[in-house]
């Protein structure tokens, strides 16, 4: 049976003081030892927020639909792994690094063919130590 990916979820603060909930992934060794996943792509969807700065409802449940459908493609095909989910002063943004921004973007847009054109922004640099994750790993609340 295969071992469930494990994650983690704390609140951060945006900039400007409002909530951004914080999702990371733990079980990242095997890609975070193989010098070849250095690229850090990362992948915004800015949302009209609600007062609080989370999306609605509807758009909620698009996000998640659209998460699992990357999250899928992924699985069958690890050449990029999802190390991080940042929700909150109007905008997800998935983290994920990949050996190629080319196969990347060509699995991203197989994920996504039957969704409706999305308001996403795509960014990527090199990254082969991993600062963002291990930045992001900093606001895990750890239970002892």
């Amino acid at each position: 049976m295969a071992k469930e990916t494990e994650w983690w979820t704390a609140p951060a603060q945006a900039e400007d003081g409002r909530l951004i909930m914080v999702t990371g992934r733990k079980d990242v060794n095997r890609f975070r030892s193989n010098p070849r996943f250095s690229i850090r792509v990362e992948v915004t969807w800015p949302y009209e927020s609600t007062a609080d700065g989370m999306p609605d409802k509807q758009t909620s449940e698009l996000m998640e639909q659209v998460q699992e459908a990357l999250e899928e493609a992924f699985k069958k095909d690890p050449v990029a792994v999802l190390t991080g989910i940042y929700t909150g002063a109007g905008e997800r943004n998935w983290v994920f690094y990949t050996l190629s921004t080319n196969i990347f973007g060509k699995k991203l847009n197989e994920a996504l063919a039957d969704y409706p054109v999305l308001p996403l922004n795509i960014y990527s640099e090199n990254d082969p130590d991993w600062n963002e994750y291990a930045e992001m790993s900093e606001t895990e609340i750890k239970m002892d």
